[in-house]
């Protein structure tokens, strides 16, 4: 009878363990969605939706975007991250997790440890504009504008933490001038607002600024990287603008839960790298000033701890905290 049982057990284990591996190897077997924890419409949106409608036929599920904005990001990041860890729900992350965690006093969860990075995805400089009625044509010009009344320029951002907000804090550190921050859930509401004249600046990113130049209602004064963007090339870096030393380059990644497992990582990882790769793709995003990053889950982490170090710094610097 012991030998009967004994037999039962190893036939049930060995066929818990076939349905597993065939689980696993048969991934995805339905849909993957990505959050964007920021509103639709904002460049991570954008980054987001571009890999997403080229990941779907690789993969052989539909890719679906989800918008979950909040808490600067963190609350559908931190949704994820308390999800299952199966694959099937992922988050695109930035600056917010993986660079600016110094800023948060009470966050209820930790994106350095409870997400993993599956990819990255790409970067993007930002651009300083300013509204048409703000009375400067260039940044030393806005510099003499706000040293002359003193809280009275103030700027928008997809939330504490953002790309957004961390370029300009960092801007507002390095000129030693004081701007009012106004922070909102996305990077579009904050357009929409310098759009019509709410707010007087923002650091949107080289992506998504294009459209709203055309319009004629906003002002470029520079760009955050160290060198000129190709698809803005009359407009200075910031370092030429007047400000020596500045650079902050927004990064996007693509994680899941902790414990999610690492065939599934890696699967996603080489389908992930292979659309970036594709030249069609690579020419869209960098008419747009976004420039693909492909890589292995280790260069995400190397770039994202290498950012959080940096950004703890300039967190501590200007005495920057968020409740």
């Amino acid at each position: 009878m012991l030998k009967i049982l004994t037999k039962a057990l190893a036939s049930t284990l060995m066929l818990t363990a076939a349905a597993w591996s065939s689980a696993q190897e048969a991934y995805p077997s339905r849909p993957v969605k990505i959050v964007v924890p920021y509103a639709a419409g904002g460049p991570a949106d954008l980054i987001a939706r571009i890999v997403g409608e080229r990941l779907s036929p690789r993969i052989g599920q539909t890719v679906v975007i989800e918008n979950k904005p909040g808490a600067g990001g963190h609350t559908g990041a931190e949704q994820v991250a308390k999800g299952p860890a199966d694959g099937y729900t992922l988050v695109l992350t930035t600056i917010a997790h993986n660079g600016a965690v110094k800023l948060y006093k009470n966050l209820r969860y930790d994106p350095t440890t409870e997400l993993v990075p599956v990819a990255l995805l790409a970067e993007s400089p930002s651009v300083l504009l300013v509204n048409q009625t703000v009375a400067a044509n260039d940044v030393k010009e806005l510099l003499a504008l706000a040293r002359s009344k003193p809280g009275t320029i103030n700027y928008g951002s997809a939330g504490n933490g953002s790309a957004m907000h961390m370029a300009a804090e960092l801007f507002k550190h390095m000129t030693k001038i004081d701007y009012v921050h106004v922070p909102y859930k996305g990077g579009a509401p904050a357009m929409a607002d310098l759009l019509g004249g709410q707010i007087n600046m923002l650091f949107e990113s080289v992506g998504t600024a294009h459209q709203h130049l055309k319009t004629g209602k906003v002002k470029a004064l520079a760009v955050t990287s160290t060198r000129r963007n190709p698809s803005l090339p009359d407009v200075p870096t910031m370092a030429e603008a007047g400000v020596p030393g500045y650079a902050s380059v927004p990064w996007y990644t693509l994680s899941a839960p902790r414990g999610t497992p690492p065939a599934v990582v890696a699967k996603l990882n080489t389908e992930v790298n292979a659309v970036l790769r594709m030249p069609d793709l690579a020419q869209r995003l960098e008419k747009l000033g976004v420039e693909p990053l492909p890589g292995t889950p280790e260069d995400a982490a190397r770039r994202n701890a290498q950012e959080t170090e940096r950004w703890s710094a300039v967190i501590q610097a200007a005495g920057l905290q968020v409740e």
